[in-house]
């Protein structure tokens, strides 16, 4: 690393002060799982908080857990390349939750069903064989969704501490912030989950509204809009230009709007815990608003970060983007870290440790919901269904608690080795895709069609890990193959452009929707399967 890039990250105003309030709320957060440990007891107590979460408690936790710290991260990276042309993704997101509350769109009939897991209800619909198939496409593309959560959220701490990005700092914070996940989410499960996420939720709140407001303050509407005319023009506002989005992107994110709130099992696992389907419709309508702004706030902040530095700190100008004289040059530092070198440095000391608490929190609470979703999948849809002997209750939550270990270590080790060259938001678009191409096939069709199948089900399930080619270290190999193959020689840049991963998304839904449709149509269930219920919308979303 160069002299001037240390130089740049070290000026922060993080203080021993700062330090404190952070030790302070990760000491808390330690406590909690420790003292509700007994409470779970029971596989639904673990995995399900009891099925006893009420509609505002279920709002706090889902928006504990969908502003995550990596949410901030990427949706920054978004504003800071995008501009305000990146609200777009914020606004469908939220319009789409809203609609999936005033319809219960597939959660509702999920919650009446009383599955703790969404493999689960594959088993109910479809067959034992398609459970564990998608609980194993899920596992994989799940876990392979989170990888980069904890080196992203590192990344964070480091830039915002001002801390060397090189050495040992990154692995250290990475394992230090791993090590506390894993004590309270093992020790308590999703009860110590949702109590966590609801104290983050508090501690979200204030730093969001205290860090958007002295952004404000700091840099002035004007400049803050004249900035993003002068340098992004008109694509720094509509969405539909090409460049960083374009019509397809809109699209794919109009989808990836649905499938967050209806389809990803995070949150569709705190529709499972709300005491009734009511509930689930209030807290999905309500919800609508968080989702809104856990997207659009980021965004603010990575351009606001943008204005400050080219505004405001021409240092850092050269050290974020390729100079004039070069533009085809990579620059020394990657945009993830414009957000937290902006607020190291716009932030008096003491604010910018609640604001690096409530990132902490964030990170804490996507961490522990997530590594609680993919371990229990594992155990209640891929272990448990193999065995010919059922696993006791004190077997499936030891066993839910070991996984939560493994994934952890697995994700500190794809953080440290993973290279690739997608913006972290398209990285996490496609490798969702592995799972929720085929996820939202076989829950919507099986819930609202049908002659959906068994084997329309299991073929789309594979269908829909075509996702996979989206994935930047899988697509620009493909596509040099592919041009080598015809004459044509690719650079890597102009692989990676010859297909986005937005297109390859687009492109695996499609396909994979097609692959469920016919093969149910070709290979028809016995009519024992061919059964789809009714749902009552007066009567809590009960069967009728």
């Amino acid at each position: 690393m160069s002299e001037k890039v240390q130089q740049a990250i070290s000026q922060t105003n993080f203080t021993a002060l700062d330090w404190g309030i952070v030790a302070c709320y990760l000491m808390i957060s330690v406590v909690i799982g420790l003292l509700v440990k007994k409470y779970a007891s029971t596989m639904t107590a673990y995995i399900g908080a009891g099925r006893g979460v009420g509609t505002w408690l279920g709002i706090a936790t889902m928006t504990g857990t969908e502003l995550g710290l990596i949410t901030v991260m990427y949706s920054a990276e978004k504003g800071f390349k995008g501009g305000f042309a990146a609200f777009h993704i914020a606004v469908l997101a939220g319009v789409v939750t809203l609609l999936v509350g005033l319809t219960g769109f597939i959660v509702v009939p999920l919650r009446a069903h009383g599955v703790l897991t969404i493999p689960e209800y594959y088993e109910l619909r479809y067959s034992r064989r398609t459970r564990i198939l998608g609980g194993c496409v899920l596992a994989f593309g799940g876990i392979l969704n989170m990888g980069l959560f904890l080196k992203i959220g590192s990344m964070f701490i480091v830039g915002i501490t001002g801390l060397s990005p090189e050495g040992y700092a990154l692995p250290v914070v990475m394992t230090g912030l791993l090590s506390l996940v894993l004590i309270y989410t093992v020790l308590g499960g999703m009860i110590s989950v949702i109590i966590t996420d609801y104290i983050q939720f508090v501690v979200l709140s204030v730093g969001i509204i205290l860090t958007t407001l002295w952004g404000i303050h700091q840099l002035g509407w004007d400049t803050i809009f004249a900035t993003v005319v002068q340098y992004k023009q008109e694509a720094g506002f509509n969405p539909f230009m090409e460049g960083e989005f374009g019509t397809e992107y809109v699209l794919w994110m109009a989808f990836l709007g649905l499938v967050g709130c209806g389809v990803w099992p995070t949150a569709v696992a705190r529709a499972l815990a709300m005491e009734s389907t009511t509930a689930v419709k209030r807290q999905y309508m309500w919800s609508s608003v968080s989702f809104t702004i856990r997207f659009m706030v980021p965004y603010f902040w990575g351009i606001c970060a943008f204005v400050f530095i080219m505004t405001q700190a021409p240092d850092l100008k050269e050290l974020f983007f390729a100079p004039e004289t070069n533009p085809a040059a990579d620059p020394e530092l990657s945009p993830l870290y414009a957000l937290p070198v902006y607020l190291g440095r716009l932030l008096p000391a003491g604010l910018i440790g609640v604001i690096s608490a409530a990132m902490i929190a964030a990170f804490m609470s996507t961490h522990d919901s997530y590594l609680l979703c993919w371990s229990s999948v594992i155990t209640q849809d891929i272990i448990s269904p193999l065995r010919r002997k059922p696993l006791t209750v004190g077997q499936r939550v030891n066993l839910t608690r070991v996984l939560i270990v493994v994934i952890g270590l697995y994700i500190l080790g794809w953080g440290l080795f993973y290279e690739g060259g997608d913006a972290i938001w398209d990285y996490m678009a496609i490798t969702g895709a592995i799972y929720f191409t085929g996820a939202f096939a076989l829950l919507a069709g099986g819930i609202y069609w049908k002659r959906a199948s068994t084997a329309g089900a299991n073929c789309a399930l594979v269908a829909g890990a075509s996702a996979i080619f989206g994935l930047e270290p899988v697509r620009v190999p493909m596509v040099k193959l592919a041009g080598h193959s015809v004459g044509r020689e690719f650079s890597r840049t102009e692989a990676a452009e010859f297909f986005s991963s937005a297109q390859i998304g687009i492109g695996s839904v499609i396909l994979t929707c097609l692959v469920f449709v016919v093969v149910s149509l070709f290979f028809p269930d016995q009519p024992a399967k061919d059964s789809v219920v009714d749902w009552d919308q007066e009567s809590e979303g009960e069967p009728v």
